[in-house]
């Protein structure tokens, strides 16, 4: 009896000691990271940085009223924008074509972060492990990479949506767009224009608002995820604080 009592003892003293050693490691920073605990955090890192970038973006101003972001005429365009003087009212419009496109990619934004957070679940623990130890935006490129193509078939009927709806005196930004390239286009065509060597544009708009927006998107994504890994105060919950805290500790050794 007295053998039994002192064995349980002693397990329950090494057991205990166990216990306060972990806490130690674990403050310490010094526990390896399990699988799921990178994975986790890696997809809580994402969907933090999405949800912010979409919450931002989708504000107004959020794409118009942010340098980095704004979205200006296609390249196409540049031909209207640098003959412009030949269009009654063309800088106005141009103007008036630029706000309502940023608008319209505003009014997307408002449904981006479920499209972005349903995306990010094929996340492997390779991918993960790769992502955590990899360059400052792996985690934004691994999500580029992976759901771009399917983010921008559900993304661009929100933008076209977007774009056909009335915003300001019942016009839409593609009855806007439709009066800028209309009147640019019956002047290239004219004889004034072909003798011009001017040329018509024919810009799918849609096409290149889903484009500009999702870049836009994934360049506040990347910004989010940077903070992350390098401001202590962006990892705003426990999982992010010890998985991304790992890297500190790598960095100061």
């Amino acid at each position: 009896m007295k053998i039994r009592i002192l064995v349980l003892t002693s397990i329950i003293v090494i057991l205990t000691s166990c216990a306060e050693v972990l806490k130690v490691l674990e403050s310490a920073g010094t526990v390896p990271l399990t699988e799921a605990e990178v994975i986790n955090g890696l997809k809580e890192a994402l969907t933090t940085g999405a949800r912010n970038s979409a919450q931002r973006l989708s504000l107004e101003n959020g794409y118009y009223g942010d340098a980095l972001v704004k979205i200006l005429l296609p390249d196409e365009a540049k031909v209207i924008v640098d003959n412009i003087s030949r269009i009654p009212g063309g800088v106005q419009l141009v103007e008036d074509v630029i706000l309502r496109i940023n608008r319209a990619a505003e009014d997307a934004a408002k449904e981006a972060a479920p499209i972005f957070v349903n995306s990010i679940t094929q996340m492997t623990i390779r991918d993960a492990f790769n992502i955590l130890n990899g360059a400052d935006n792996a985690a934004t490129q691994y999500l580029r990479s992976t759901t771009y193509n399917d983010l921008y078939a559900l993304y661009k009927p929100k933008i076209q949506a977007s774009t056909e709806k009335d915003i300001v005196g019942n016009i839409s930004t593609m009855d806007s767009w439709e009066a800028l390239t209309g009147r640019w286009n019956t002047l290239a065509n004219s004889a004034a224009g072909r003798l011009a060597n001017l040329k018509p544009v024919n810009t799918d708009l849609n096409d290149y608002l889903t484009s500009k927006a999702l870049s836009g998107m994934f360049l506040k994504v990347e910004a989010e995820e940077l903070k992350i890994r390098k401001e202590v105060s962006a990892r705003v919950t426990p999982l992010l604080k010890r998985v991304f805290g790992s890297l500190d500790n790598k960095t100061a050794n």
